[in-house]
């Protein structure tokens, strides 16, 4: 198994009384896309921000990347990329202006072309933030994490609310970032989303991890028990006819 890049031991976060991560211990190894899964509420953001530096914790460790998050939050923030929401850009501002923007806040060089062409974004470069398609969005998003060359970027549901074509664009363009050994966290509320892409999957529930593996090994598990889905399952599904009829090309204005 590759390297542990991230160490996470008895993380428990409160505020007040109220205890909103409850003891988890996971680690991620180097070069895969982990996912970390749960219903609202069950603290899978939390425990992400924590790890991002963002949000502070009441106990427990984080190592990322051999450095602990009590002693050097900023060589850990060195390392790692952020997925912004959409709402923390500029609306007004160009492509390649927001890039300058942030290579300056990481005091990084970057060649906001070739930057934007590795998202499939360089016919974009002079257009408005505000202007583009919800899938340019994402894509765009994605590519500011990139910016300072980091080894781990964290990706908050990155595909919510886009159409099937974008979505798929975007497991791609994971999958691509994947393949050049960067390690990828990623939250999601799509299961499908998570059984294609992710390598390894924890899923918390109020706060506890109640499940770590492979999803292959977790559906495995689950089948073990006598559990059968009530009907027959298709060799294909609704999205792939949609696919199939309408085409992969992304239509973005």
């Amino acid at each position: 198994m590759s390297n542990v890049i991230i160490s996470v031991k008895d993380l428990v976060k409160k505020y007040g009384q109220f205890e909103a991560v409850k003891g988890i211990s996971f680690d991620v190894y180097e070069g895969e896309i982990f996912g970390l899964l749960g219903p609202n509420g069950a603290g899978k953001s939390t425990s992400l921000e924590i790890i991002e530096t963002l949000r502070d914790k009441t106990s427990g460790q984080v190592i990322v990347a051999g450095y602990n998050l009590d002693t050097h939050p900023e060589e850990i923030k060195k390392i790692i990329g952020v997925q912004l929401q959409t709402s923390g850009f500029y609306p007004g501002l160009n492509l390649i202006e927001l890039i300058g923007l942030f290579a300056g806040l990481y005091n990084r060089k970057v060649d906001p072309k070739e930057l934007l062409r590795s998202v499939n974004l360089e016919d974009k470069a002079k257009a408005k933030f505000k202007d583009l398609s919800g899938g340019q969005k994402q894509r765009f998003s994605i590519a500011t994490t990139l910016i300072n060359d980091p080894r781990i970027i964290f990706l908050d549901e990155p595909t919510t609310g886009l159409d099937p074509q974008a979505r798929r664009n975007l497991w791609d363009l994971i999958k691509q970032i994947r393949s050049k050994g960067t390690t990828v966290i990623i939250t999601t509320h799509y299961m499908d989303e998570a059984e294609l892409l992710c390598d390894r999957i924890a899923i918390i529930d109020s706060g506890k991890i109640v499940a770590l593996d492979t999803t292959d090994n977790l559906i495995d598990a689950l089948v073990a028990t006598g559990f059968e889905r009530p009907k027959d399952i298709k060799k294909a599904n609704l999205e792939d006819v949609f696919i199939q009829l309408t085409g992969h090309a992304l239509r973005e204005q």
